[in-house]
């Protein structure tokens, strides 16, 4: 949770350590804790000046300036991350926290038009089964929660909007979810309120009351050769109460940056209504890394579009060889066909040399004939036409053949 200090309690506080130790104290860089210091207009000891102090050397104390016009009056140090996070993360977090070191909105009138017309419609709604009310309207905030949270829960997430503006983000509906976006990533969110599922317990109307049913069902039976059994009157097995705990969550999905907090709620030490300075923060590092999840799910994407591409001309080759093959099939028939047609006319011919049977003769003939266009077949000329009507060993090779979306 983000603490807060007057300027003059971390102008006591800057001057009480090292810098290093207040920053290390706050999750923050040395240079970040430098930069909130020049945002606030307040001084810190120089290079060396702890080390003369240590050394028993009289040193001065720069003394506060009077807080100039524009400067705010209350240092606001959000809440920093435990677990190690990736430099470009830690990056945004840091200046996140700077620009949330500004942020003070007591005294300010907060308002919305789009958070009054989704209260405003939430308030009309009924309670379902688990007593809460429900908005999941496309142009309305994602909202889940009992009637009497609805007033609190307004006022966070107002909190919440002017905090995220500071981080450059505005609330927007122009999507089908309502949407923090800073103009190039909108992440969407919810609010809900908690609620407990407890067994149902009858009351002693309701006992009574199936009681009687159970009477009046018996005495029916018993006009007839049925057998009685107890029945459920059609009580619920679960009672749902709201603890009013709110959570407010980010609804989006990374694929590789999954450690990033996205939800944030009511604790014994802390309450959603003091959380708006690290929801904002949490919105910028998420933003951060939705960029950053952007470009690695480009990179695997066009990295597989490689590969798809790799297994289709692989396939592509594949497809034409066989084509190829098939065809090389067909010449080395036709080939084996010509010379065993040769062989057998020439010794008939052989043959005939002896005896002119004008029958056989004729079939010799006619027999040239097929095998003089089998020569031809089997020429350059006559292989180049085959392979023209066959479409292969050409830019046609791959004719027919369809890329298949599942490889």
């Amino acid at each position: 949770m983000s603490q807060r200090f007057t300027r003059e309690e971390f102008y006591e506080l800057v001057w009480s350590k090292p810098m290093t130790h207040l920053a290390k104290d706050f999750r923050l860089s040395d240079v970040a804790l430098h930069k909130i210091c020049r945002k606030h207009d307040i001084p810190n000891p120089p290079l060396g000046w702890w080390a003369k102090h240590a050394a028993g050397h009289k040193v001065k104390q720069i003394p506060l300036p009077k807080a100039k016009a524009g400067v705010a009056l209350t240092v606001v140090i959000a809440s920093g991350e435990v677990r190690q996070e990736p430099d470009n993360l830690a990056s945004a977090r840091e200046q996140a926290r700077v620009k949330a070191s500004e942020l003070d909105l007591s005294g300010e009138v907060l308002s919305h038009p789009l958070v009054k017309k989704s209260f405003d419609k939430l308030r009309k709604a009924k309670p379902g089964n688990t007593g809460l009310v429900t908005l999941s309207s496309d142009g309305y905030v994602h909202l889940e929660m009992a009637p009497a949270s609805i007033d609190r829960a307004e006022l966070c997430l107002l909190q919440i909007v002017a905090a995220a503006r500071s981080q450059g983000f505005e609330l927007s509906a122009q999507a089908s979810k309502a949407t923090f976006t800073n103009g190039s990533v909108a992440i969407p969110f919810a609010i809900k309120e908690a609620y407990k599922r407890i067994k149902h317990v009858l009351t002693p109307e309701e006992i009574a009351e199936d009681e009687r049913r159970q009477r009046r069902r018996s005495r029916d039976w018993s006009r007839s050769d049925w057998t009685p059994h107890s029945f459920s009157f059609g009580r619920p097995e679960w009672d749902y109460v709201p603890t009013g705990q709110l959570a407010f969550e980010f609804d989006i999905h990374l694929r590789y940056a999954s450690q990033v907090r996205r939800a944030f709620k009511d604790a014994k030490l802390q309450r959603l209504e003091n959380l708006a300075p690290d929801i904002a923060v949490g919105l910028a590092v998420l933003a951060a890394a939705k960029v950053e999840d952007d470009k690695k799910a480009e990179v695997a994407r066009l990295r597989e579009e490689e590969a798809k591409q790799r297994r289709i001309e692989a396939k592509r080759l594949a497809y034409i060889d066989d084509r190829r093959s098939k065809v090389l099939e067909d010449v080395l028939a036709r080939l084996e066909h010509r010379d065993r047609l040769r062989n057998f006319v020439e010794r008939l011919e052989e043959e005939l040399a002896d005896d002119q049977g004008i029958r056989v003769s004729e079939f010799v003939a006619w027999t040239r004939k097929k095998l003089a266009s089998a020569d031809r077949s089997l020429s350059a000329v006559g292989l180049d036409e085959l392979f023209r009507e066959q479409n292969v060993f050409g830019s046609d090779d791959d004719r027919g053949f369809y890329p298949n979306s599942y490889w």
